[in-house]
């Protein structure tokens, strides 16, 4: 069983304030008391299911953080990466980046169905993500931060959009700040959310090349790894991201990168002598500074094309439109 690390996280952990979110970016339609009155247990309810997942499989944290990343790249943070395949819509579960790879749904439908039981069709599944992937953090032993809210849920999904913009394990840096760019998240916003990677496994498949062919890579780090990756077969099987401290949310990933140690691609190319290198030194040397800058990331990257107001639905079932 695992402990709950944010008990005794205290002092080192940031709390990010709510004037922090003035300047994040996210979306002026979202605010953290969005369901005070509408759904006050809220917050407690999602917290409380986190706990359980977390403490059953550590992993699992790592898990909702990815969803919750992989809803906000594809057209927004609108929960359609939780939506099923149906006769007429080919989703984004099955896309390139995503089939056989994300995992947590069942958690999030946990959650929601306990947040039914309080709040008849009042929260998002968009909401409860992004709320999932805060506590997922905390929980990790990482920071919290108010969570701006108010986002309401898409009724379709896009494969196509998915494999458009999702950004691969063999992106170099260029391809990645373009990416980023493009969803309005800065360099520093890419490389405190590369932060993630702190945390959760890679398969095979999106490694092998790094530590077979690329030559920013340590030696021994790329020996070691290629015995749980063989040339070929073998797709499947995982190595941590961060080797140092695979269920810990904390600032090995970065120390990893200046070690050249970094397990996929995309994660070294943010320091190999280019435009990341001096974030990942201060991250590396700055939990602080790392904490901080993730967290007012993560309430910018929450803030990309939410659907307010009258637009998409409070789904009933996060798995299909009502």
């Amino acid at each position: 069983m695992m402990p709950d690390f944010s008990a005794g996280y205290g002092l080192l952990a940031v709390v990010v304030m709510v004037s922090l979110l003035a300047g994040s970016g996210a979306d002026a339609q979202l605010w953290p008391e969005f369901y005070a009155t509408s759904c006050p247990k809220l917050q407690g309810v999602v917290r409380s299911v986190m706990a359980q997942a977390v403490r059953r499989d550590p992993r699992m944290g790592a898990s909702i953080l990815r969803l919750f990343f992989h809803d906000c790249f594809v057209n927004g943070c609108d929960a359609s990466v939780l939506l099923d395949d149906t006769p007429t819509m080919a989703g984004e579960k099955n896309s390139g980046g995503n089939a056989n790879s994300l995992l947590g749904y069942e958690v999030i439908d946990a959650i929601k169905a306990r947040v039914e039981a309080t709040c008849r069709s009042t929260v998002s599944c968009a909401d409860i993500l992004a709320l999932a992937a805060r506590d997922a953090v905390n929980l990790l032993g990482g920071p919290t931060w108010p969570v701006p809210l108010g986002r309401r849920d898409a009724r379709w999904a896009s494969m196509a959009a998915a494999n458009a913009n999702l950004p691969p394990a063999s992106a170099g840096i260029d391809d990645l700040v373009a990416r980023f760019a493009a969803k309005g998240l800065s360099l520093r916003d890419l490389t405190a959310l590369s932060g993630a990677h702190t945390v959760g496994a890679a398969k095979c498949s999106k490694f092998r090349r790094h530590v077979y062919n690329d030559s920013n890579v340590d030696p021994a780090f790329a020996m070691f790894r290629r015995r749980i990756c063989p040339a070929a077969g073998g797709d499947a099987r995982l190595a941590p991201l961060d080797s140092t401290s695979p269920n810990r949310f904390d600032v090995s990933y970065y120390r990893d990168l200046m070690a050249r140690r970094g397990l996929l691609h995309s994660d070294q190319e943010l320091f190999n002598n280019g435009p990341a290198d001096e974030l990942v030194r201060l991250y590396g040397a700055n939990g602080n500074a790392f904490d901080r800058d993730f967290a007012a990331a993560m309430v910018k990257m929450g803030g990309i094309s939410p659907l307010t107001g009258g637009a998409g639905e409070i789904r009933i079932n996060c798995r299909k439109s009502n």
